[in-house]
């Protein structure tokens, strides 16, 4: 059975919780993450709102939905949270300019990460990522501080990195733009892995990247008016 929220909640928690929920279904129907891996997460009152542990995402309601506090508690009626609670809160204690969090076992970004190779600049789209290249971490176990604190160096100066053996965690401005970025990569990821059966990739030096990166500045909606 759900968790019952309490009868009033702020709109903003309201508003949050929605995104999270929808969020996570879009994460299932697009096939970024298999059964009930995978979790996600949105900034609020200085912790997270962060899908819970071990649920299937089409059974999640508003109620599931899991408040954790800047240092990581979560109440003791809600739900519990996803074990993987603390790369979330390391994330947004690193990066303040974002506000949601993806971390999905998507197929290629997954075989990437288990292979240990990061994603080069074989395609400028790369840029997406904030940088010259998507990042490889290192190991660690899953749900501990020390994943966490690798995680942290990944996304000092990226959107996204790979986890090795494990996955692929991306950031955004909230968790629609995180979500957003999460298929992207795995996008990419697939071209890449695509690419290596043909060979050696041909990847783009870094002052194109430079200037890609300083394009993707004024792209799409980003443009002054």
């Amino acid at each position: 059975m759900p968790v019952n929220l309490p009868k009033t909640i702020p709109d903003e928690e309201a508003e949050i919780r929605s995104r999270v929920l929808h969020a996570a279904r879009t994460l299932a129907t697009r096939g970024l993450s298999p059964n009930r891996s995978g979790n996600i997460s949105a900034r609020y009152a200085g912790g997270m709102l962060i899908t819970p542990s071990g649920m299937a995402y089409d059974e999640l309601r508003e109620g599931d939905i899991v408040f954790v506090s800047p240092d990581g508690r979560a109440a003791s009626n809600s739900r519990k949270p996803s074990s993987e609670w603390h790369f979330h809160l390391a994330a947004y204690h690193a990066r303040p300019d974002r506000g949601g969090v993806v971390h999905t076992h998507s197929m290629y970004a997954t075989v990437l990460a288990c292979a240990h190779k990061p994603i080069p600049a074989f395609h400028y789209m790369v840029a997406v990522a904030g940088g010259t290249d998507i990042p490889l971490v290192p190991y660690a176990t899953f749900g501990t501080p020390e994943l966490a604190a690798h995680v942290t160096v990944g996304l000092a100066h990226r959107d996204a990195c790979l986890m090795a053996n494990h996955g692929l965690i991306a950031i955004g401005a909230d968790v629609d733009k995180a979500l957003e970025l999460a298929t992207e990569v795995e996008t990419l990821a697939e071209q890449y892995v695509k690419v290596l059966s043909l060979g050696p990739p041909h990847v783009l030096p870094d002052a194109e990247m430079r200037v890609v990166l300083e394009k993707f500045k004024s792209y799409g909606q980003n443009a002054q008016k």
